[in-house]
């Protein structure tokens, strides 16, 4: 692995029965940076963070996290890396600080490291004031930010975010932005998958387009704006393949933009 890339994977492939989910992914993301993984659902994003952070075995490739190979060195890569998913893996009985507390010593805290760690990150996330409440009186994006805390528990060196704003209203996601920002001007490597082109715009230094199980484009934010001739990520084009119910509406399929 190329000495200045936490990520790097080549040739990844994984299939389910008949259906490949993913066909020869190249993915390259350097450290102390965030690299977005963008795409529609299906599209292979989360089983591409399951291969990375070695929940699922690649039928063919080469991967390697954190200088480590995912095959030859799972636990040095677990030590290395913190996964946030989808659903959020918070315990609702238990109150943020609970939560947290649990979490440093699941990775072998002690008791009075674990809890200056937890305090830390609360204040961190500006969960303090609701630290002591059960988690299930808290809102959707204080259960985010917790979920994204307790992930930083060990202070993994590469953080994979799987569509980590994914139901939040615009006020939480941006907040969330802010500390994926904070994270990687700390040194902290991230890779983001995310179906949001303002989100890959807005926080991303490279973007890798996954569609069908390959990457089908790769670049800057900047770069790909320039290639599609768009003024942002989000002019993109649809296709309606469905004859719309509308009487006046043509049902040959038809491209629109927006």
């Amino acid at each position: 692995m190329t000495s200045n890339l936490a990520v790097d994977v080549r040739g990844l492939r994984k299939s389910y029965g008949d259906l490949t989910v993913l066909d020869g992914v190249d993915l390259a993301v350097e450290a102390g940076t965030v690299t977005a993984l963008l795409g529609p659902n299906g599209a292979g994003k989360t089983t591409a963070v399951g291969v990375l952070s070695t929940l699922l075995k690649a039928d063919a490739g080469t991967v390697r996290v954190a200088g480590h190979d995912v095959v030859a060195q799972p636990e040095a890569v677990r030590a290395s890396i913190g996964v946030t998913g989808q659903m959020s893996a918070v315990d609702d009985l238990l109150t943020g600080v609970e939560n947290l507390r649990l979490m440093a010593s699941l990775h072998h805290l002690g008791r009075h490291d674990g809890r200056e760690r937890a305090d830390a990150l609360l204040a961190q996330f500006g969960l303090t004031d609701a630290a002591r409440k059960p988690v299930s009186t808290w809102s959707g994006g204080m259960r985010r930010k917790l979920d994204l805390a307790m992930t930083l528990v060990g202070a993994p060196a590469v953080v994979f975010l799987d569509e980590p704003t994914t139901g939040l209203d615009p006020r939480s996601r941006r907040t969330l932005w802010d500390e994926v920002r904070a994270l990687v001007a700390a040194g902290t490597t991230i890779l983001l998958t995310t179906q949001y082109l303002e989100e890959a715009d807005q926080l991303a230094d490279r973007v890798a387009v996954l569609d069908g199980g390959r990457i089908v484009a790769e670049g800057t934010p900047a770069e790909l704006k320039s290639t599609h001739d768009a003024g942002s990520l989000d002019d993109v084009f649809l296709r309606l393949t469905e004859p719309t119910p509308e009487p006046s509406a043509d049902p040959t399929t038809k491209e629109v933009a927006r």
